[in-house]
């Protein structure tokens, strides 16, 4: 039904899918452009990590210098292998900007384009949940972005086997890894969400995950090891930690929703 009550046919309906998916094409489309346009700002905060004096790396050297330690600047140049690649990579960033940047406006057109078929209820049901996985979305973004991925970089960038052999990280697997990693990070911290949702369904309990903690951290281990970009150990720790952390919330939330059912 339309928002006036009335029924639509099966082609109102694509047609109005139709409608927002261009919508939503042109929104990406004005960002992404928009994105390349400013370069060196784009470029300024996907490089920010790279350079020692990001903020991440001066709060560890901070701690360090608290307990005793002395900081150590650390220089990770980067190279470029193909006469296009930087080019394509511009592209690639823009659109990736483009996407993030419009995912609110995404988020609103979908929801837009479903409401009508909602109740009431529903509604403020579909909105909550939505509004709460896009949040913990950005939120992970964000950890990907200031945590997880200068972690991995400073550590793979400046490890060494000897000192014969010299580090050359190309541009194009500097970007890609950010990326990766940032969004698998944003899709990681919906595990909360889920076990809410699943929890309020009745299709969890806090007892079956307690009963199998054991389980779900071998399990978060091997997720770990399928979506981080690199294959090294310390990658899958710094990744498996905030999931299995982001399991104990769920371990939480799932409690609440079995209180308010209960």
């Amino acid at each position: 039904m339309d928002g006036g009550g009335q029924t639509q046919s099966f082609w109102d309906h694509l047609d109005e899918l139709r409608r927002c998916l261009v919508r939503i094409c042109l929104a990406v489309a004005a960002l992404a452009v928009l994105s390349f346009c400013f370069k060196e700002t784009l470029f300024g905060l996907i490089l920010a990590p790279q350079k020692s004096d990001f903020v991440t790396y001066r709060l560890l050297d901070r701690l360090a210098g608290l307990a005793g330690s002395r900081p150590e600047s650390f220089s990770v140049p980067l190279i470029n292998t193909g006469l296009t690649r930087q080019f394509v990579i511009h592209m690639k960033a823009a659109v990736w900007t483009g996407v993030l940047l419009s995912s609110s406006y995404i988020l609103y057109q979908l929801f837009r384009f479903v409401s009508p078929a909602l109740y009431v209820n529903e509604k403020r049901y579909a909105f909550q949940v939505a509004g709460s996985g896009y949040v913990l979305f950005l939120v992970g973004v964000a950890a990907g972005y200031f945590l997880v991925f200068p972690l991995t970089f400073r550590f793979l960038g400046t490890y060494m086997v000897s000192e014969e052999v010299v580090n050359m990280i190309t541009l194009d697997s500097y970007v890609s890894t950010l990326m990766s990693i940032c969004v698998t990070m944003g899709i990681v911290f919906e595990i909360p969400l889920l076990c809410w949702l699943f929890g309020k369904l009745g299709f969890l309990t806090v007892k079956f995950m307690r009963k199998y903690r054991r389980h779900a951290v071998v399990i978060i281990v091997l997720a770990a090891a399928l979506v981080t970009p690199t294959s090294d150990v310390f990658t899958l720790a710094v990744v498996s930690v905030p999931m299995y952390l982001l399991y104990e919330l769920g371990v939480v939330l799932v409690g609440l929703a079995e209180r308010k059912r209960g």
